[in-house]
């Protein structure tokens, strides 16, 4: 599977985001990711539609939700009419996980199914199926800047194993540098969510480069 770079919003410069956006568009990146806390679920609150819908006609590129909130269900159609294209979940807060992934893939955007890092694999079983995308926590989810949690590149090999010859495709976010990419991407993860890895270097283009070549090296 290609190599698909997913910068995270939440560490871009809030009062020069179209700039920002523009920036990582020339760079080539893949999507843009979209971390999505209510303040419950996690220990942080970020943003919500409004944001996600003046976003939405600044670029072209896909938008790639991660939900790390309580009842997610009760807003998949908001997050679709605010221009939405990947959405994830989290098997920790989703009690009928195979009806959330289905009715997120019925509206039409890719369904993904977001996991912590404490949490057994074993937790997928049965879902897996209906997941476009698997993606794996590599920091404890709630605020952005962590360290990369090592234990994560065993749970993305488990992982691919268990996806076997799917086409399920496998997120990684948290923690994601240059330095570690090579290692994340060797382990079977293909989709990098990349915060200050990459909006906290001088040149975006160079590390977008940088981060797909590492899979090669």
């Amino acid at each position: 599977m290609s190599v698909k770079i997913a910068p995270s919003i939440l560490a871009a410069n809030f009062t020069k985001l179209a700039d920002e956006i523009q920036k990582l568009e020339k760079a080539g990146v893949d999507l843009l990711h979209l971390d999505i806390m209510d303040g419950h679920f996690v220990p942080n609150i970020t943003f919500g539609f409004p944001v996600i819908e003046a976003l939405r006609p600044l670029t072209k590129l896909p938008l790639d939700a991660h939900l790390m909130i309580e009842n997610a269900d009760r807003f998949l159609e908001e997050f679709k009419r605010v221009g939405c294209d990947w959405l994830s979940v989290h098997v920790e807060a989703c009690p009928h996980l195979n009806r959330t992934l289905n009715r997120i893939k019925e509206l039409g955007m890719r369904a993904g199914i977001a996991i912590n890092p404490g949490t057994s694999l074993s937790a997928l079983d049965g879902a897996l199926e209906d997941a476009d995308y698997v993606l794996i926590m590599s920091v404890n989810p709630g605020y952005g800047g962590q360290k990369f949690l090592p234990s994560a590149l065993n749970r993305v090999r488990e992982l691919k194993k268990m996806i076997g010859k799917g086409k399920t495709e496998i997120q990684i976010d948290g923690g994601i540098k240059e330095k570690n990419a090579g290692e994340v991407l060797s382990a079977g993860a293909n989709i990098l969510v990349v915060g200050t890895g990459l909006m906290g270097t001088p040149d975006y283009a160079k590390t977008v480069k940088a981060l797909r070549q590492a899979g090669k090296s």
